[in-house]
């Protein structure tokens, strides 16, 4: 088990794993997860480096003149040492020494890069009590910072004191609102207005921040008008400006407009190539993403950290394993990003998602240095080849590492506490994520409502829906496919009724699921109303939602309607078929749905597992021997699929039910051996 006591270790333990308990390391194979054993007793770690001096140098300060002590403080700021720094400031402060512009600049550039927004305030404080407080250079300084530590309201009071205002701290302004992301476009936009009616001298970096939030909102039509007025000012000639345009159009899904500003610019910098790059990869164009990195090796242009970062996904994502081993081999070349933690993990998920767990275990063990993040992808790894035991066990030897599970750890680990039903374990990560405050996470309390469905216990799920502040339209999907996958249908309509009266829109997965309510309850009048908001709402060329529609309509006995939705779908696929294939067998014309199959088969497209249980069904319904041993035949040989106990079972009943015992019997000797 994990323990709730457990979970919250900032560091190294006692702790030992029981003796059915296997180390990663070991050749041993572990036993079942539910005899995990953890102590309660937490010990400290031994410190691992000595404390610093809550003022470094002290005594030799007197023998200093200020100039000396400037760059005392300079140095401690340049190591983001900012308590060190702020308590020879406070020295200053009490001798009623003052402090020259440059030291604020540079304690003011620490607070940016922390984006510590308490120690900006104390700085601020100590600008203040040094009379800098008007001085137009540290006055923009202090703007950019309060914005890059996220607090627009703090940066608009200092700007708002500003007597002589240029460029520079208006587009601190412009990119706070950007740090903010979401819907801010709008704020960003008025500030723009604001200094075009002004007449303030725009520069390069006021388009690209109006543009970069254009981008994080998907506002293309302001976008276009933006790119007109760059065209109109002469500013589309800088880098800059044109690496932003390509980074909002393909933010906006416009890879077409992306790719001409792209091709228009005759010296591409490695930026601009690694906007491209995270452009396709964003899209799921990962052939392109791929193509465009060799282009830009080609050009004699090295890979960077940043590009190594984007593309690591796409190869695993393309389960391009030989391709990722050559990326993984330019890694260790260059030991510079060999020792890069986000890398390694990038790595270690890479290999995870091509399959091969072995070669992402060397990497993540064969690293000199962990953090949550490196943990969290190889427990990421298991998930994704199957080897759920091993991920919840992996929480354990992480913590004895002295690495605390963050967020997305938890969100991580609680799908697979549903999935193998452990629910002791379950509710000590629920009760993990109270005392660490995580709970307010939507994406934490949907995977808890998840996993307290999967283990039997609605009510729970409920009460973890219920008392969430904030919902969203995943959390909103979850409580019904709770509700649905315990047989609740009515509930499961009660919540989508009550999403549809909230600020909540149902997106194309909750119009899925509702559908697939309807076809079960039969409710023709409601899955009509429901195929109205698809159609307005532009999403019946979803796949998955085609076929819900398809299914419903024959599930209601409207099978005019299953053919005109099916018939309407552009571009079709073995989902849609199969839901053809099933709307006529609910509505009992099974020749028709079988002529469907064999319509399939003709066109090219390839049947899966769960087309043919759709296909045995309808043939065990109408008693068609002979196709269903022509199509066992066809699944089992041409397809190479393996016939599951469902198929087995369809057959047998369907051979007895004609009277050919003899060939039923065969059936299940076959079964039996496969068993």
């Amino acid at each position: 088990m994990i323990c709730c006591n457990l979970i919250p270790l900032p560091s190294k333990t006692n702790l030992k794993p029981c003796p059915d308990t296997q180390h990663p390391r070991s050749s041993r194979n572990a036993n079942h997860v539910h005899n995990l054993r953890f102590s309660h007793h937490i010990k400290e770690p031994p410190q691992k480096y000595q404390k610093h001096n809550t003022l470094p140098n002290l005594l030799s300060v007197h023998t200093k003149n200020p100039h000396a002590i400037y760059k005392d403080i300079q140095r401690f700021a340049h190591q983001n040492k900012l308590k060190e720094a702020l308590t020879i400031l406070d020295y200053l402060d009490h001798r009623g020494i003052p402090v020259n512009p440059t030291t604020f600049a540079s304690l003011i550039a620490a607070c940016v890069r922390l984006k510590s927004l308490s120690d900006a305030k104390i700085v601020h404080t100590h600008i203040v009590i040094n009379g800098l407080e008007n001085n137009e250079f540290i006055q923009t300084k202090v703007v950019n910072m309060y914005a890059a530590c996220k607090s627009i309201e703090d940066a608009e009071k200092v700007f708002d004191k500003m007597t002589v205002r240029s460029v520079y701290p208006w587009n601190a302004l412009l990119r706070g609102n950007v740090v903010l992301g979401g819907r801010k476009y709008r704020e960003v936009l008025g500030t723009f207005s604001d200094m075009r009616g002004l007449g303030v001298d725009l520069n390069v970096y006021s388009f690209s921040c109006l543009i970069k939030s254009f981008a994080g909102a998907s506002a293309l039509f302001q976008g276009l008008k933006t790119h007109g007025l760059l065209i109109k000012n002469g500013f589309l000639g800088s880098d800059i400006v044109r690496t932003s345009l390509i980074d909002m159009y393909f933010k906006c899904g416009k890879v077409r407009l992306a790719y001409r500003v792209f091709e228009e610019v005759e010296e591409r910098d490695i930026v601009m190539w690694g906007a491209m790059i995270a452009g396709f990869a964003h899209n799921k164009l990962r052939r392109e993403a791929l193509e465009y990195t060799r282009l830009m090796i080609k050009e004699g242009l090295e890979v960077n950290s940043v590009i190594l970062t984007t593309i690591l996904p796409v190869i695993g994502e393309a389960r391009a394993s030989k391709l990722g081993k050559e990326v993984h081999a330019y890694v260790i070349k260059t030991k510079e990003y060999s020792k890069q933690l986000f890398i390694q993990s990038g790595l270690v998920d890479m290999y995870s998602k091509c399959g091969d767990i072995v070669s992402g275990r060397k990497v993540f063990y064969g690293s000199k240095e962990r953090n949550a993040i490196s943990w969290t992808a190889l427990i990421s790894g298991y998930i994704l080849n199957g080897r759920l035991e091993q991920a919840l066990r992996s929480i354990v030897w992480m913590q004895q590492e002295g690495f605390k599970p963050d967020l997305i750890t938890v969100a991580t680990i609680l799908p697979v506490c549903g999935k193998l039903k452990v629910l002791k374990q379950g509710k000590e990560i629920h009760a993990y994520a109270v005392k660490n405050g995580y709970l307010p996470n939507a994406s934490v309390s949907t995977c808890l409502m998840m996993m307290y469905s999967k283990c039997d216990l609605l009510p729970y799920s409920s009460r973890v829906f219920d008392s969430m502040e904030k919902r969203n339209v995943i959390s909103w999907t979850a409580m019904m496919d709770s509700y649905i996958d315990s047989e609740c249908l009515e509930k499961a309509l009660g919540v989508f009724q009550s999403m549809q009266l909230s600020k909540h829109r149902a997106d194309s997965v909750a119009m899925g699921r509702i559908l697939s309510v309807c076809s079960k309850l039969r409710l023709l009048k409601l899955g009509r109303e429901i195929h109205g908001q698809i159609l307005k709402k532009d999403i019946a060329s979803v796949p998955f939602v085609s076929a819900e529609l398809v299914q419903m309509y024959g599930s209601c006995g409207a099978i005019d309607k299953s053919r005109f939705c099916f018939n309407a779908i552009p571009v079709k696929g073995s989902l849609t078929w199969t839901a053809i294939i099933e709307a006529y067998g609910l509505s009992g014309q099974y020749g028709e749905a079988i002529n469907e199959f064999k319509q399939m088969i003709s066109k090219g497209f390839k049947p899966n597992h769960f087309t043919f249980n759709v296909v045995f069904s309808i043939c065990e319904k109408a008693g068609f021997a002979d196709e269903a041993c022509q199509f066992f035949t066809m699944m089992t040989r041409k397809y190479k699929i393996k016939a599951s106990e469902d198929h087995y079972t369809s057959i047998t009943n369907l051979l007895h039910h004609v009277g050919r015992i003899e060939e039923a019997e065969k059936f299940v000797l076959l079964k039996q051996s496969l068993a």
